[in-house]
């Protein structure tokens, strides 16, 4: 990384730093892409993801529904569940996504619980929803890029209005 060789626990210590200024590290990344643009916007595509791990005392794990559960997977994995936004680009011919920014979704009951799980540095976090999560991330990506007008893309869960957001979402 950066040109300096480390061993991999050392370097995925250093990535899960609580202590990195992760939105000024996000913005200089976001400087390096040449063309950001399609069709004079950008194209940001909208998710969330399990990252199933082994670990006990794994920050943002618990106990998740899978619905993509294969037949010979678990339903409930133990993982880390990650709402993501990434730049959609065609790129030789083939749809790419550049990732631009993710946050660890934790359900309310994880934090009420104050879980360890759920604590940085001893501080439990506060709740947020996966559409207040996005929201944050989708309005700095639009603050970053403010000339050119954004179109975010996701699948049906975040617009169904499934009891997750009732209210209008400032986005």
């Amino acid at each position: 990384m950066f040109g300096i060789e480390m061993k991999q626990k050392r370097f995925y210590t250093f990535m899960s730093s609580t202590l990195l200024p992760w939105q000024r590290l996000w913005q200089s990344v976001w400087r390096l892409i040449p063309s950001p643009e399609t069709d004079g916007r950008l194209l940001i595509a909208l998710d969330d993801f399990i990252n199933p791990k082994v670990g006990r005392q794994i920050f943002g794990c618990e106990t998740i529904f899978d619905h993509a559960a294969k037949a010979n997977q678990s339903r409930y994995p133990w993982a880390q569940n990650i709402v993501s936004v990434g730049l959609l680009k065609h790129i030789k011919g083939r749809w790419g996504c550049l990732f631009l920014d993710y946050r660890f979704y934790l359900p309310k009951k994880t934090i009420q619980a104050q879980k360890e799980t759920a604590t940085i540095r001893g501080k439990v976090l506060p709740f947020q929803t996966k559409l207040e999560q996005s929201s944050e991330m989708l309005i700095g990506i639009a603050d970053h890029f403010s000339t050119v007008p954004l179109l975010a893309v996701t699948d049906s869960w975040f617009g169904n209005k499934s009891g997750v957001c009732q209210q209008s979402c400032p986005i």
